[in-house]
């Protein structure tokens, strides 16, 4: 901090040139305050209610793609999802420009959300799942880095893009391989688009985006 309290000219650079992300950063941490602050029973409710599960994709579908995307189950996790925040969202943000890395965070989330929930479905459908897996909370922002880690890997140089890739891959499918849960095919899914946004990491005349972000650019 500079005297006076005025935040130094690096974060103020870091925060300005990812706008998106710390924009979304500090909407969970709003919405965690108010889960925080909430009366036992409410809370829950609130969760539910912007839950991207069966029913609430059946009866409101719009608002359970985007409000999901905007709520963590619990507040005590904010830190560690600022963390992954600033290590994964920001740097792809910041290297794509905002437009490309919310394309790619978005299409992940709303993808992996339909495809997981339509396996639950089906689950249902052959009673291989409870019906109760239809009001099961799904919320949360894993989805959206999931696939900022997928992309990322495009931004290593080599050697390093290799090890990154396997240790992305064995981190999100060992999972969904040992347990099959949902969530974790979700991952997998994003994880999955990430890597197809490829073309993204491009620039309009074929060749790889500029390591460095001149100034001024987005």
């Amino acid at each position: 901090m500079h005297p006076g309290g005025e935040p130094s000219r690096p974060i103020r650079s870091w925060v300005r040139s990812s706008p998106g992300t710390h924009l979304w950063l500090a909407v969970i941490a709003l919405t965690s305050l108010v889960v925080a602050l909430s009366p036992e029973g409410l809370d829950a409710s609130l969760l539910q209610r912007s839950s991207s599960n069966l029913h609430q994709l059946a009866h409101r579908p719009v608002r359970a793609l985007l409000g999901s995307a905007f709520w963590i189950e619990d507040p005590a996790d904010l830190l560690l999802y600022a963390l992954l925040f600033e290590l994964l969202h920001a740097p792809v943000e910041r290297w794509l420009g905002t437009p490309r890395w919310l394309f790619t965070v978005a299409t992940a989330h709303i993808t992996a959300t339909l495809i997981s929930q339509q396996v639950v479905l089906l689950a249902i459908r052959h009673h291989d799942v409870p019906r109760s897996m239809a009001h099961v909370v799904d919320i949360g922002v894993s989805y959206g880095l999931a696939a900022s880690a997928g992309v990322l890997a495009y931004r290593l140089a080599r050697p390093w893009r290799l090890p990154y890739l396997a240790g992305a891959v064995a981190f999100f499918l060992v999972p969904l391989a040992a347990d099959r849960t949902y969530t974790d095919l979700g991952h997998a899914v994003s994880l999955a688009v990430g890597l197809a946004c490829y073309p993204l990491t491009r620039s309009p005349h074929g060749k790889p985006l500029a390591l460095e972000r001149r100034p001024g650019a987005h």
